[in-house]
């Protein structure tokens, strides 16, 4: 938490709350359903809640924005990112049943009303949103195709709307057919060895 108040230092005190409870709610849920990998969760701030929060180091999402978490699993980015930015909704999808579960659960404890919950496949999603965002789901040239249609037309933020996708690793292939594609060294912000790798893939749409 130290390392999180110290990266956004304007978190107010029901923020801070909520960060601190993730992981308690988590460890609980994932000794049901095994949403997060077990040895992931002993290192539940930076491989989670921080590498989510690394979007946040590319985009400011503004009040009233709509944000579209694509495969969110548990959660991620979705979560972090709804209580770093309260303003702002956040429709947080996946196709597995048991980890919206999860998901409808750990936003109601947390009382996130700028959350919507479905199981849905991306294809199947029709609202238009300002962002698509998701970590490391499938390879771009699959997951544009699927989003693309729900990207909205009129800009209002810093950076042209688009795909924000948390990534790893050498990306070269994986974006040759993306030129306009940038790459976010979240090293930069994260001094975690974790990070070392990591990257925001924005591709504007």
């Amino acid at each position: 938490m130290d390392k999180l108040i110290e990266i956004f230092p304007s978190l107010s005190a029901s923020q801070i709350e909520k960060f601190k409870n993730m992981p308690i709610l988590y460890e609980d849920w994932n000794s049901k359903i095994n949403v997060i990998s077990r040895k992931d969760i002993n290192f539940f701030y930076e491989r989670h809640l921080l590498h989510s929060l690394g979007i946040a180091k590319v985009v400011q999402f503004l009040p009233n924005a709509k944000i579209l978490d694509v495969g969110t699993g548990g959660g991620f980015p979705g979560i972090p990112l709804a209580i770093l930015f309260p303003q702002t909704h956040f429709f947080l999808i996946d196709s597995i049943g048991k980890k919206i579960k999860v998901v409808e659960e750990v936003t109601a404890a947390l009382e996130l009303k700028n959350i919507s919950v479905s199981k849905i496949r991306a294809e199947n999603f029709n609202e238009k949103v300002d962002f698509v965002v998701s970590r490391a789901v499938t390879k771009m040239e699959v997951f544009v195709p699927w989003v693309k249609k729900n990207i909205r037309s009129t800009q209002k933020h810093s950076i042209k709307n688009g795909i924000l996708c948390l990534k790893g690793g050498d990306l070269t292939q994986e974006l040759f057919k993306f030129p306009k594609a940038q790459q976010f060294d979240l090293a930069q912000h994260f001094n975690d060895a974790f990070f070392e790798m990591k990257k925001v893939v924005y591709v504007p749409l």
